[in-house]
């Protein structure tokens, strides 16, 4: 049975480096297709250390970190998405951001993705935000790397009342796989209310 749980304190501390290796292990995979690098994971972890408004969520299988999922409030990374929310009118204060969940494959299907999304929204209700938002990379369809039977989360994401932003869309830069240089990439906002 996997142990599903928001990671504080010591526990915090002591899964940062498994959750840097987990992050470049899950995101290797299509559709993000990163290469990424320890010292960049460490580096983009810390605040999740410093910041009382932010969550993390751990599974574990025994003490075995197999997946995570992160959560801030959106002004932390004003900086980034600045642009993307750009006209939309939205008060950024009142946002949630679900960074990301990773969950190695073997894992998957057991509803761990949903123990993640519900985690998390309730520290968002805790912390009074109004909604929650979340952004996933677009890939063309016909990309190469694309695997065969690929299904996309949307069918999950709609399930939970998440719908897309239409129109924000932040670009993100990363080195794929294979590649010698980074590139930007799109990533679509996804947002739900919290009722």
């Amino acid at each position: 049975m996997t142990d599903v749980r928001v990671l504080t304190g010591p526990g915090l501390d002591a899964a940062i480096e498994d959750v840097a290796r987990l992050r470049i292990a899950v995101f290797r995979d299509w559709p993000y297709l990163y290469d990424g690098d320890l010292d960049y994971e460490r580096r983009y972890l810390e605040p999740y250390r410093s910041s009382p408004r932010s969550v993390m969520v751990g599974a574990f299988d025994g003490a075995r970190l197999v997946g995570v999922a992160t959560g801030s409030p959106l002004e932390d990374h004003k900086a980034d998405f600045a642009t993307a929310f750009e006209g939309t009118g939205l008060d950024l204060s009142t946002i949630f951001y679900c960074a990301e969940s990773v969950l190695l494959p073997g894992y998957r299907g057991q509803g761990i993705g949903h123990r993640f999304f519900d985690l998390r929204e309730d520290h968002a209700r805790a912390h009074r935000f109004a909604r929650v938002a979340f952004c996933g990379v677009v890939r063309p369809v016909d990309h190469p790397a694309r695997p065969d039977g690929y299904r996309p989360l949307d069918a999950f994401w709609r399930g939970r009342g998440y719908a897309p932003l239409a129109g924000v869309v932040a670009r993100f830069s990363w080195k794929d796989l294979g590649e010698t240089a980074e590139t930007a990439k799109p990533l679509q906002f996804w947002m739900r209310d919290l009722g």
